[in-house]
């Protein structure tokens, strides 16, 4: 059969992978669910094995099962479950709608047209779980009710989250332009929702700081609910976007206590976009390039892979404290190359450009005024 192979597969659980082009239908062949790409998805949820519903966690170490083949994710691929939303309004104006992009940077697909009972909040369509997610999905599928892009202003993924969960100091290359050591445990702090803007709005560079500075972030988009979340972190995620963590260095570092908070916080210092990517489109979410450039000028250049608390420890981290829910957005660190560590240090001032990118997820490219 070779390549990826439709169908279903003999195979046995428990053991190491291997290559899979040789493989033919009904053959017996180590399993590592590992192997599969799929992380944590496949252990905890019933899956149709077979065409007949199981719970993996039954699974013993070596134990035959006739398993529908599920082929590793690989860049590119567009796997069941993978989705780009959006919210979206017309150029003319109008009440916000939730729609889906065909590709990155494509035409939307209008979710609210098709599915007019659906709600026309992300975060209440994620509240919805697997059935708005489902309907979202034979929508994409049906080929109808196309806007193109150039008729819509795409607005932050989600625009009314509860909770702007941030993490400070979750890059090994941000810590080592500070010269500082590696934390021992997850810095959190938090913004008002008030600061979201859009994947394309303005900053408003505010009167009040002479030390706006950028911050490339990617962020983590809660989908189901839960608190001392332990296994299965992943499982409580519905996707992924590109931030830009806009701060006010004067507040951060030497005003108000030195509290975070209000330096992180003016309006619209969170832009977020162009998308909420579902976590099936999103081959390794721990090994992306992220970047960030000013006027055209690349200033942060770096992997995911430099985290040093990945989103599960953080996950279950967070939920020790609060109870996650769907549309909470985790904000998970910065790289290197913010402009107050620079020598002498740059800050935004108006008129600049902003451009944040993460690899399969998007770019969002914001004006200061």
């Amino acid at each position: 059969m070779g390549g990826n192979p439709p169908g279903i597969s003999l195979c046995r659980t428990g053991e190491i992978g291997q290559d899979w082009s040789g493989v033919e239908l009904g053959e017996e062949i180590p399993w590592d669910w590992g192997d599969v790409g799929l992380e944590g998805s496949l252990r905890s949820e019933p899956c149709q094995i077979a065409g007949i519903p199981q719970d993996l966690d039954c699974v013993g170490s070596g134990d035959l099962l006739p398993l529908i083949w599920i082929p590793r994710i690989r860049r590119g691929m567009r796997l069941p479950g993978a989705m780009r939303l959006v919210r979206f309004r017309g150029t003319g104006g109008g009440e916000p709608r939730l729609g889906l992009e065909e590709a990155p940077g494509g035409d939307l697909v209008d979710l609210s047209t098709a599915e007019p009972a659906l709600p026309r909040s992300m975060r209440a369509f994620l509240e919805r779980g697997r059935g708005g997610l489902a309907a979202a999905r034979r929508v994409l599928e049906s080929g109808g009710h196309r806007v193109p892009r150039s008729s819509v202003q795409l607005l932050a993924p989600v625009g009314d989250p509860e909770k702007v969960i941030c993490v400070g100091l979750n890059y090994r290359d941000h810590c080592l332009e500070q010269g500082i050591s590696v934390p021992r445990e997850p810095i959190i702090f938090s913004k008002f929702p008030s600061a979201i803007a859009g994947p394309f709005d303005d900053i408003v560079h505010p009167q009040e700081s002479t030390e706006v500075d950028w911050e490339v972030e990617l962020a983590a988009v809660i989908g189901t609910k839960g608190r001392h979340i332990q296994a299965s972190a992943l499982d409580h995620v519905v996707g992924y976007t590109v931030a830009n963590d806009i701060s006010a260095r004067d507040w951060q570092m030497r005003r108000n206590g030195r509290q975070w908070l209000l330096g992180k916080t003016f309006d619209t210092f969170c832009p977020l976009g162009p998308a909420l990517v579902t976590k099936e489109a999103v081959a390794d979410v721990h090994n992306l390039g992220i970047r960030c450039s000013v006027n055209g000028q690349v200033m942060q250049d770096s992997s995911t892979s430099q985290l040093i608390f990945r989103l599960p420890k953080l996950i279950a981290w967070v939920s020790q404290f609060v109870t996650l829910v769907p549309g909470d957005i985790l904000l998970t660190g910065t790289p290197r190359g913010v402009g107050v560590f620079r020598n002498p240090p740059v800050f935004l001032k108006r008129g600049d450009e902003v451009r944040c990118e993460i690899e399969e997820l998007g770019t969002i490219c914001n004006r200061v005024v």
